[in-house]
């Protein structure tokens, strides 16, 4: 009997996914191009747009409607989506929210860039980080709803309509983050 002095050829695990070197990310303008394409395919295949913000108002009617069903039926708003026997999340909404996550995901993985990190800058603790960054994704999520679109939906989809509503909100949205980074600015310096 011999021993091969020959290494174990490694497994493909868990650390060949995540501990992979990040490759350059890709050009904006190609990127750019390509997100037209898919919303200029998304409108003509399903003529819709593409948006995020209503994905998430279904998936918390969905819960909502699983506690309480009375208070789905009593509310208006979640009326429309969930109300009697209609299914919040039977929406097109629904899938394109999944497969953002999944896309994002995926294009993460194979960029080499999908690990566990908090970036911040170095004067401020990663708790502060995370309740900052959570208190401005609810914020952002309640002023998507308030103007019936994130920017997905507003700038992309009602962008390239040219609805004036849209492009309204984007430049509020674009002129309010630029007035705020003044305050949040020592959080990254």
């Amino acid at each position: 009997m011999t021993v091969s002095s020959k290494p174990a050829s490694k497994s493909f695990g868990w650390s060949a996914l995540f501990n992979r070197p990040a490759k350059p990310y890709v050009h904006p303008y190609l990127g750019g191009l390509i997100l037209g394409l898919v919303l200029f395919l998304a409108l003509f295949l399903t003529g819709n747009g593409l948006g995020s913000s209503g994905a998430t108002s279904r998936l918390v009617t969905f819960v909502q409607d699983q506690i309480d069903p009375a208070h789905v039926d009593r509310t208006p708003y979640l009326l429309k989506m969930a109300g009697g026997d209609k299914n919040p999340l039977d929406d097109w909404l629904v899938p394109v929210f999944f497969g953002a996550l999944l896309g994002g995901f995926t294009s993460g993985l194979i960029g080499g860039r999908v690990k566990l990190e908090t970036t911040k800058g170095p004067h401020v603790s990663d708790r502060t980080r995370w309740l900052l960054a959570f208190l401005g994704g609810v914020l952002f999520l309640y002023g998507a709803r308030m103007a019936r679109g994130c920017t997905s939906g507003q700038a992309l989809t009602g962008g390239a309509v040219l609805s004036a509503g849209s492009w309204t909100v984007m430049l509020a949205i674009f002129g309010g983050a630029y007035a705020l980074a003044y305050f949040v600015r020592k959080l990254w310096n």
